[in-house]
């Protein structure tokens, strides 16, 4: 197990209110969503809305039940197996590409596995608090609230294969508003220090807390927006390999990469995008979003060159991210909330750095290879993850995720 001194401990009540609140919150997410639409998974890479309702749930009985609960015994043992996800410490995992194969068990039943394993954490918080239970309980929660973004993604992409282009929430009107004047601001540099220090509950990978040096740099008061990405586009930069790494440039032609995912023409030629609520005409003052880190670090050559005020735009390393976070947040609205913001920083360990201990061993360093860093957060983001340590990673080509971009360059 993690050091749990390290995390400030929570009474039963107060967890108990934290699970249930959370457990909520996972169905909400679902109330408007069909059967159907919770079954099909669109891509390898995403889930069905019913696997992340079962996944969280198969946390919950595999690593705290199955831990505490006396006379533990499965709702059914082969639900270890089906909603596993990469666990192999733990045992066996249904092929991640087939997850949307999973017709049975039915939504119906895996909502009442849902209901007998919140039962049973209930029952247990009650009658058997112990020392080792409260960290591992705000594991179960924090990474349902991690699931909770991964599910709404996930049905993002699913009904953008949808000809009938379904919104998940109701129409309104966007609310546009004028783009915010492009500026550099000072960074913070010298030796900083990064990473989480405190008691709250945070990720192993935002830990231990060390010291990075930063060079004198400045950062963008705000996201690149839609506008300046079509301008991009429409000055070529998708077909000029110059902007382009040689691995980006490889993926963008293999893959036939033209846009940011989502965006698209209607018969009048203007540009659309998709998202939760359907197809819309582009916000061209909104963050650009959806986009790769190929894709972002393409479009950082070509402004540096092409667009006025931003010679030496480069992406930011996540310390000169997480330093500009913690001193100067009241410059910017947008480091949190909007998109997650590519940063030019591979995912590796912190100096220091250890994975948990016991059965949560596996949950973030064995990724630590050919995946980049991002920080700040989405607007499908849980409001718990946006803080400054906060590190999300991706690979390279990943675009189904909300990401865009803030820039940096060297010097004031």
């Amino acid at each position: 197990m993690p050091n749990k001194n390290r995390n400030e401990p929570l009474l039963s009540d107060q967890l108990l209110e934290q699970f249930h609140r959370s457990r909520k919150h996972s169905l909400d997410l679902v109330l408007n969503l069909s059967p159907e639409d919770c079954q099909a998974q669109s891509m390898e890479d995403a889930s069905p809305a019913k696997w992340h309702l079962a996944h969280v749930t198969w946390f919950y009985e595999v690593m705290v039940l199955r831990s505490f609960e006396k006379n533990f015994s499965y709702w059914n043992p082969e639900f270890a197996v089906l909603f596993n996800s990469y666990y192999n410490g733990i045992g066996d995992k249904h092929p991640r590409s087939k997850r949307g194969l999973l017709t049975r068990p039915s939504l119906a039943e895996v909502l009442e596995w849902r209901k007998n394993v919140e039962d049973r954490i209930a029952k247990l918080l009650k009658d058997h608090f112990c020392e080792d239970l409260p960290w591992l309980m705000q594991l179960g929660i924090n990474h349902e609230q991690q699931h909770q973004e991964l599910l709404l993604t996930d049905i993002q992409h699913l009904f953008s294969n949808n000809s009938l282009d379904p919104a998940y929430y109701p129409q309104s009107k966007p609310t546009l508003q004028n783009e915010k004047s492009f500026q550099w601001l000072k960074g913070v540099h010298g030796l900083v220090e990064t990473g989480y220090e405190g008691s709250e509950f945070h990720f192993d990978n935002e830990g231990p807390k060390h010291n990075a040096l930063n060079q004198m740099h400045s950062i963008g008061n705000r996201l690149v927006s839609n506008s300046e990405w079509l301008q991009f586009i429409e000055d070529g930069g998708y077909q000029n390999f110059r902007w382009w790494l040689d691995a980006g440039w490889a993926w963008r032609q293999a893959e036939n990469i033209s846009s940011p995912l989502y965006w698209s023409k209607d018969e009048q030629g203007r540009s659309l995008r998709f998202s939760l609520h359907g197809n819309r005409l582009l916000d061209m003052n909104a963050p650009v979003s959806n986009i790769s880190y190929f894709e972002a670090d393409a479009f950082t050559r070509w402004a540096s060159e092409n667009l006025p005020g931003f010679s030496g735009a480069r992406l930011p390393t996540e310390f000169e991210w997480e330093a500009f976070a913690k001193s100067n947040a009241d410059q910017c609205n947008d480091l949190f909330g909007e998109v997650w913001q590519w940063t030019s920083s591979n995912y590796t360990p912190y100096p220091g750095y250890q994975p948990w201990g016991g059965i949560a061993g596996e949950y973030n360093g064995k990724f630590m290879v050919n995946q980049m860093v991002l920080r700040g957060s989405s607007a499908f983001t849980p409001t718990q993850h946006s803080r400054p340590t906060y590190r999300n990673f991706f690979p390279t080509h990943a675009r189904w995720q909300m990401t865009g971009l803030r820039l940096a360059k060297d010097g004031v």
